[in-house]
């Protein structure tokens, strides 16, 4: 069932319009009590000053970095997101990806579709008994971590602000140590101005060996240029990418549009359009865990 279904089921007015610019936002904004967003729509303090009766808003998905927080508390205004509406998708995708990757699937299949047999081309890897870390032990990085403990794979996670969740599955370690063993990065980070830009050339040249990378966290982390240096150069084995730099095709720079397609022209590296946390039960689920927490706070 769709929200505007289930927040017309609770009593409340909604307007869907999925089309709006900035400027429409801000010409109507002014008449919301409530605002509903996706991922791109900036929530920035020009636009809340003008929301001079907005009391929530809800965020269809896990990630905050479009939202001004400290604005929000200064006034009041309640924040519901639902990271865990999606946290089973991006684990999933995430495997699936991976396991793509390794065992050459993409390449594969459009070879065979053009009449080109070749197996020793497509060699894969096996993920059993390769060490896994995790950057981010929140909602996401943990449903990935669960994901992999039937793969007969070492597990590390690393989380900045979160301590004391290592068990017997996952081992809890700093972020040196990721680096000196991890044989795959999965990154399960919010994007903010400690994160962005964070894998620079010389971060990923400082791990100790060459390793796989998947991205379904932020595509800001780390730039086209440096994924691409790092593959030139073995440093990357490969990567899984959910997320760009830029996401807007039209709105590329120049440098972005060259490095982008050296990145589409690689057999190692897997594209998805940022829907790793988007399938049809993480909507449904989404909807029903924002609707709730609209309604518990309301009521």
């Amino acid at each position: 069932m769709s929200i505007i279904d289930l927040l017309e089921k609770e009593g409340h007015q909604v307007d869907y319009e999925p089309k709006i610019s900035r400027s429409e936002i801000l010409e109507k904004v002014a008449g919301y009590h409530g605002l509903v967003i996706r991922s791109k729509t900036s929530m920035d303090r020009e636009l809340l000053e003008k929301a001079s009766q907005l009391q929530f808003i809800a965020r269809a998905g896990a990630g905050l970095d479009q939202i001004d927080l400290e604005y929000l508390v200064e006034r009041g205004i309640k924040l519901f997101h639902a990271a865990k509406g999606n946290r089973d998708a991006v684990a999933e995708h995430a495997i699936g990806g991976l396991l793509a990757l390794f065992n050459h699937v993409i390449k594969a299949d459009s070879e065979v579709r053009k009449g080109i047999w070749d197996r020793e081309g497509n060699r894969g890897h096996e993920l059993k008994g390769k060490t896994v870390g995790i950057m981010g032990y929140g909602n996401m990085g943990s449903q990935f971590a669960k994901r992999l403990k039937g793969f007969g794979v070492r597990v590390m996670a690393y989380d900045k602000y979160k301590l004391g969740f290592g068990s017997d599955e996952v081992e809890e370690v700093i972020w040196e140590k990721v680096k000196a063993e991890a044989d795959v990065l999965s990154l399960h980070i919010p994007l903010t101005s400690e994160t962005r830009n964070f894998f620079t050339y010389e971060e990923l040249k400082s791990f100790s060996k060459p390793f796989w990378l998947i991205n379904t966290a932020r595509g800001e982390v780390i730039s086209f240029e440096v994924l691409n240096r790092a593959l030139d150069e073995g440093i990357l084995k490969g990567a899984v990418l959910d997320v760009l730099e830029n996401e807007k095709f039209k709105k590329f720079t120049d440098k972005q549009k060259e490095e982008f397609e050296r990145l589409t022209a690689r057999d190692n590296v897997i594209f998805s359009p940022h829907v790793a946390g988007w399938t049809f039960e993480s909507y449904e689920k989404i909807n029903k865990v924002l609707v709730n927490r609209i309604k518990k706070a309301f009521n």
